[in-house]
């Protein structure tokens, strides 16, 4: 499907930092670019929009998101306000399986090269996709399909917020934060992976909005 592609090749080049925050989206310019009609190029834009991935500005068409501190960390009070609950659940629910896949999907995270040379400063496509999935699994499960749909949501509202915060802070240990999760999350210790989530996601939020690290 034609708008599915051009989706996938603005929401990459998005995450990519091609566009920075605030550059227009013009629908002209990528129907020519992409060899594709308008029709097709809004249909992805507001796919875009929906995700949080782009703005629709009244009268001015499209643009990339801009920075605003409130805009991420509403995303962050939201995140910490569900995550730690469905990770709770995870822990009570899971299964062997359920251990199995947290096992595997954080040792594929580790073995991710977070950044490649063709990508930039910013985190690679395939450690984006990993640290996806990882974090996913940790709430796979709670078995409740409605709260994984949220999940889903705002993990992909908030992705710029992490390739951005990501390259404000490349001093963060991430590994750390994420083998403690697992170990916290196989352990059973629902008490100290909930905490250590919210600290997680805290992090992120604070490196977005920390003047001393901050760039324009």
């Amino acid at each position: 499907m034609l708008s599915e592609q051009v989706y996938v090749h603005l929401r990459d080049a998005i995450m990519r930092g091609d566009h920075a925050p605030g550059d227009a989206l013009k629908p002209q310019d990528l129907a020519k670019a992409q060899g594709v009609s308008l029709v097709v190029v809004r249909e992805a834009l507001v796919r875009m929009v929906g995700e949080g991935l782009a703005d629709r500005l009244p009268n001015r068409g499209f643009a990339v998101p801009t920075f605003s501190d409130r805009r991420w960390q509403e995303i962050v009070e939201a995140r910490r306000a569900v995550e730690p609950v469905m990770l709770r659940m995870s822990v009570e629910r899971g299964d062997l399986d359920w251990e199995v896949r947290v096992r595997a999907a954080h040792h594929r995270l580790a073995r991710t090269p977070v950044h490649v040379p063709d990508e930039g400063a910013h985190y690679s496509s395939a450690w984006a996709e990993a640290h996806r999935v990882f974090h996913r699994t940790l709430l796979e499960g709670c078995g409740n399909p409605v709260l994984l749909e949220t999940f889903d949501r705002m993990w992909t509202a908030s992705e710029l917020a992490r390739r951005w915060s990501a390259h404000r802070r490349p001093d963060r240990d991430g590994p750390l934060e994420h083998r403690r999760l697992e170990e916290a999350a196989l352990a059973r210790d629902a008490d100290t992976a909930a905490e250590l989530l919210v600290q997680h996601l805290t992090r992120t939020a604070n490196a977005l909005v920390d003047p001393a690290t901050s760039t324009p």
